[in-house]
């Protein structure tokens, strides 16, 4: 049975906001693989996908405008149609905007590849008065053509239906129906080909009329490969090329791309004009309704700052439900796992290394869930584009634009794919001052131990407060960009037009992917860096053991309970239960003392005594130091090491209680959640900085400025608050 079933390759390509990766979601659901391409930061896709007797592995290509080879996005994507050969390419394209659509759906067809033409957004188009003749469309390009709309996953299965339909399909690359240039070009063009057939023939790499193309575009790395191919006669076929190129820019008195770029341009309006029919009476267009509010100048920032507050109110109160049935269950476990195994060292490594480290982050998923559901929902419905229309003023003020502040908002969920996100910024300049300021943006993994210091010291204000740090951040990264951009990265942002997609009504399947494919991550973290943390840590903080001192707290233990027993005897139940609870409070008491003073003569301890002194000015006892410390392989391990050291294995609630026992005060809180926002981002978050930027110069630098911030305005606002009487 499986012998007989059929493999096939199915490329998705489109436009941003095409709603490409809906469908993608739409076709392979949770069957998917996420990771680079190879030899670049960009993010793979591939679902798999069994229908009838085939197996489908779909590939989410890169969303782009084209596939010129203007941004590494398109580089991957031409790539991959031209050397992977898929047996099909579907190109998704919007219904509503199909102008602009098919122009990177026009240069798909020039590749003479297998081509289906998906037009999505039926029901959007249908709503603005735009009616297409999908048929009439198929004739005219010599493309199957098929209608969804993505969003309701309608249309899913005639999608199935046509891709085995077009990849099993006799295949002729059509040479009509094609974009024909002015004579001028077609006359530069077949001269080209007719050279590159007569000098490479079989050896040239892609469609000869393609190649010429190309090669008059001066697209950079086709001509590299194909003047490659050509061998000896390279330098013949260059010298054809440039005379070609200088001859076209005299008589068009443009370069010769921009020309073919119009037109292109010419003769889609032309197959639009064919098969596009536009209702008299169109509805009115509720996107631009209501863009007069939310991104009105006046209204549409306070507009923004509400949603954001809103997020992290709900991600606080909604969550703490949830975060207070893990927090018992991981209690059970701890108290289980204690009265099932004698006292020791691999106890103590069980509850205090492995469920008192993971068991005090893991509390925090249901937070992370609902902060990823919303970033979700605001890319899904079209407002975070909104958002960095919004903030295009702001990002100014850094010199840098709209577009920067995309890469910035991807912070709030992870630093490291934010910063690679910085690759679509055309300008060097852009790209470093965005790297830059992007770690002051608060990562999900700062979110646990801001909704551990925030609950435990703030109650009911915990979600203001954490929605305060998080606008922290985002003002801190625009007074260190203004401060950059004037003096170490001087000079004028690219100019950038931002594109505002239409709002459209979110898909909870696709909400939930994308909130799981983010939320794993955080998941895999427990499972590895984190564990590993805590069990270094756990390690660190027992040895070197006392054995003497260990022998004597055993025995003063043993002499508390025998006096309590023998004062128990013969009493009555009312009188004994109180001496048998005088008896715990009085050894919970010495397990702690015995437990401060254990730690501090550990390894873990005398290095926190050593670096006591520089965090002493924040507030910082020399537990908190090593958290933040150990802070640098992940954040999230700042928790994970105070529940540690505190003793704290039954999750968030009792860490924060023994924080309060041991000292700490609203004003102490506030200065370590301050600092954990604002100190040197962890190391896979460095490991990108350094590649992204090329240079060692600018990841120390991020390292030193991002450190040394922290402690200034984290020393500012505890002792400042003591002078104000604020308290420690």
């Amino acid at each position: 049975m499986d012998a007989q079933r059929k493999h096939l390759t199915v490329a998705l390509a489109g436009n941003p906001n095409s709603g490409k990766t809906t469908t993608f979601n739409n076709l392979t659901g949770t069957r998917q693989k996420v990771g680079n391409w190879p030899g670049v930061t960009v993010e793979k896709k591939e679902g798999k996908v069994q229908y009838k007797n085939y197996d489908l592995t779909i590939v989410d290509l890169p969303g782009t405008y084209s596939i010129t080879a203007f941004s590494i996005e398109e580089i991957v994507a031409r790539d991959f149609i031209m050397d992977e050969k898929p047996d099909l390419v579907v190109a998704v394209i919007d219904s509503s905007n199909l102008d602009r659509s098919l122009y990177l759906a026009t240069q798909l067809r020039e590749l003479d590849t297998r081509v289906l033409f998906v037009l999505n957004m039926e029901d959007l188009a249908k709503a603005r008065g735009i009616h297409i003749d999908a048929k009439k469309l198929g004739d005219l390009l010599r493309v199957p053509v098929v209608f969804t709309v993505g969003n309701k996953n309608k249309g899913t299965d005639a999608l199935l239906e046509k891709i085995i339909e077009a990849a099993e399909a006799e295949f002729i690359p059509p040479r009509d129906r094609r974009v024909r240039y002015n004579q001028d070009f077609e006359a530069g063009i077949t001269t080209i080909r007719e050279m590159l057939l007569a000098v490479a023939g079989e050896k040239l790499p892609y469609n000869p009329r393609w190649c010429a193309i190309k090669l008059i575009e001066n697209d950079t790395v086709i001509r590299e490969r194909v003047l490659k191919a050509a061998g000896e006669d390279a330098p013949r076929i260059d010298e054809e090329v440039e005379r070609w190129r200088g001859r076209l820019a005299d008589m068009y008195d443009e370069e010769p791309e921009i020309v073919m770029t119009e037109e292109r341009h010419g003769f889609i309006a032309g197959v639009v004009r064919e098969t596009v029919r536009t209702s008299a009476e169109k509805r009115v267009d509720l996107s631009r309704n209501i863009d007069l509010v939310l991104t009105n100048r006046f209204l549409g920032l306070p507009v923004f700052f509400f949603f954001v507050w809103a997020m992290f109110r709900l991600t606080f109160n909604l969550g703490e439900i949830p975060m207070s049935l893990i927090e018992s269950g991981v209690g059970l476990v701890s108290q289980g796992v204690s009265a099932a195994l004698p006292e020791g060292l691999f106890r103590s490594l069980l509850v205090d290394g492995v469920i008192g480290g993971v068991g005090s982050v893991v509390i925090f998923l249901p937070n992370i869930l609902i902060l990823f559901f919303c970033i979700a929902l605001f890319e899904d419905t079209g407002y975070m584009a909104r958002a960095a229309f919004l903030m295009d003023r702001v990002m100014h003020l850094l010199g840098l634009h709209g577009k920067s502040f995309i890469p910035l908002l991807m912070g709030f969920g992870c630093n490291v794919p934010a910063i690679m996100a910085t690759r679509t910024l055309e300008s060097e300049r852009d790209r470093v001052l965005t790297i830059l300021v992007n770690p002051f943006m608060s990562c999900s993994a700062r979110l646990p131990v801001y909704v551990l210091l925030a609950g435990a010291f703030f109650g009911a204000r915990a979600g203001n407060v954490i929605f305060g740090l998080y606008l922290a951040g985002i003002v801190i990264a625009v007074l260190s960009g203004r401060l950059f951009s004037k003096t170490i990265l001087k000079g004028g942002g690219a100019p950038f037009v931002m594109e505002l997609p239409p709002y459209r009504m979110p898909m909870a399947k696709s909400l939930l992917i994308h909130m799981w494919d983010r939320s794993k991550l955080f998941l895999k973290k427990m499972g590895g860096v984190i564990l590993a943390g805590s069990l270094i840590i756990w390690a660190l903080s027992t040895f070197p053991r006392d054995i003497p001192a260990l022998h004597a707290h055993k025995a003063n233990v043993a002499q508390i309970e025998a006096a309590a027993e023998e004062r128990a005897a013969g009493l009555g139940e009312e009188e004994k239960a109180a001496v048998l609870a005088g008896k715990d409070a009085k050894i919970e008491v010495l397990e702690r003392e015995y437990a401060a003073k254990a730690n501090s003569r550990s390894y873990l301890g005398m290095l926190g005594q050593a670096i006591s002194p520089v965090f002493a000015p924040l507030g910082f006892d020399w537990r908190q130091s090593v958290a933040v410390l150990t802070g640098f392989v992940a954040k999230e391990v700042v928790v994970s090491t105070m529940g540690v050291l505190y003793g704290a294995g039954e999750g968030g609630e009792q860490l924060g209680e023994e924080l309060k026992a041991r000292g700490m005060r609203p004003l102490g809180a506030l200065s370590l959640m301050v600092f954990v926002l604002l100190y040197m981002p962890c190391v896979a978050v460095i490991a990108a900085i350094r590649r992204e930027t090329n240079s060692w110069r600018w990841t120390f630098f991020s390292i030193g400025y991002s450190t040394a911030l922290a402690w200034v305005v984290a020393a500012v606002i505890y002792q400042g608050g003591r002078l104000l009487g604020m308290g420690g």
